[in-house]
């Protein structure tokens, strides 16, 4: 037992050490935090190639080729000549070979199938390292606190996206209905859950590459405003994402290859041929168009005005993030332009969804740190 001391004898170096224990707030929390964040990157990446193939299958008019939901069976492709023939046979009922593809032959048939097997096959890929994963960190028990069930939204999200997948090629999978395509509605509702997706991804990222103290501590330095402004704009541009998408499933982009008028007028032509009145809302070529490109033009005005704002934060790399995602944005509406004078050959096509991704993650971004700031020395500064 150690004597006693006077008051003023100075406290030696390891007592220092150890009443001063930084990091407390993270101990018992932190788990493996890096670890998680370069799973996360992964599942990032490998959604954003599937958001990639899924335009090409779109685009090479590949979805419809598999007329049947397995989803473990179906990861077998077919293994011989006989099989080739029965999945041929099958896609001979529906309406778009019928209608559509007649010419075909087994070897034309192949390469639209590989196209939507490949597409099918990179969802159960991405299925099966999420398991991995999230299952893995739980046995181990190095998720962090409060980090379960978020970890679990995205592999949740991905079960259901599965299942949406199917709903969206079942509109297409007929027979005696005319339907050459999938419905335009339900592919927007892949797509934007394939975002939403992202979108959690991407999130938990930024969250994963700070620590929990710093994460507290940025969170009183929150600039509510600016937060607001651009949880509109994410708003807005997912809007928009979901009205390209619509473009998308009926070919609008091709329709009409003259701009800034369209059609050689200020209104599409015909905007509102179909019955009933609300099918021209998805289903005309000239209008979808029309309403993409004047939702585009509002959503760059609006990314101006919140530009401009996000460039009066006191924080440095909160106003470069609203510089990269304003200058992202910027280009996304040329590459829309070019897309539509060029009637939207797949290498734009595929270009401008990319950007897509590319201004979709840089707003998230600039949105996380009005929530987050980083702080900044004004040495720094």
């Amino acid at each position: 037992m150690s004597g006693k001391r006077s008051i003023f004898e100075d406290v030696s170096d390891t007592e220092k050490q150890q009443a001063v224990q930084p990091g407390m707030l993270d101990r018992g929390r932190r788990g493996a935090r890096k670890a998680i964040r370069v799973w996360l990157m992964i599942l990032f990446a490998l959604v954003v190639i599937m958001i990639a193939v899924g335009g090409l299958t779109r685009l090479t008019d590949s979805g419809l080729s598999i007329t049947e939901w397995r989803p473990i069976t179906g990861a077998i492709p077919p293994m011989n000549e006989a099989d080739w023939q029965s999945e041929f046979d099958k896609y001979k009922q529906i309406d778009q070979w019928r209608i559509q593809n007649q010419w075909m032959d087994l070897s034309d048939f192949k390469f639209i199938y590989w196209w939507e097997w490949g597409h099918r096959q990179l969802g159960r890929f991405i299925g099966v390292v999420w398991a991995i994963g999230f299952f893995g960190f739980l046995i181990a028990r190095q998720i962090p606190v409060g980090w379960t069930g978020k970890l679990l939204i995205p592999g949740l999200l991905g079960g259901v996206q599965g299942a949406v997948g199917w709903w969206m090629v079942a509109s297409g999978v007929t027979q005696g209905e005319g339907m050459i395509a999938v419905a335009s509605y339900r592919l927007a509702v892949h797509l934007g859950l394939a975002f939403v997706i992202l979108g959690f991804l991407a999130w938990y990222i930024f969250e994963l590459g700070r620590e929990e103290r710093d994460l507290m501590q940025a969170r009183r330095a929150k600039e509510a405003k600016l937060y607001s402004l651009s949880t509109g704009l994410l708003h807005f541009t997912f809007l928009q994402i979901l009205i390209g998408a619509l473009v998308a499933g009926i070919d609008a982009g091709r329709s009409y290859t003259d701009w800034p008028l369209i059609g050689g007028q200020l209104l599409p032509p015909d905007a509102a041929m179909l019955e009933p009145l609300w099918r021209n809302f998805f289903e005309s070529p000239g209008l979808v168009q029309f309403i993409h490109r004047c939702v585009g033009y509002l959503l760059f005005i609006f990314a101006v005005i919140v530009w401009r704002r996000g460039s009066t934060s006191a924080h440095p790399q909160t106003r470069f993030a609203f510089n990269a995602a304003f200058a992202a944005l910027s280009l996304q509406v040329v590459i829309g332009i070019v897309t539509v004078v060029y009637a939207a050959p797949w290498q734009i096509a595929i270009f401008h969804q990319f950007m897509a991704v590319v201004v979709w993650t840089l707003i998230l971004r600039a949105r996380f740190l009005t929530a987050y700031p980083i702080a900044t020395s004004l040495r720094g500064a």
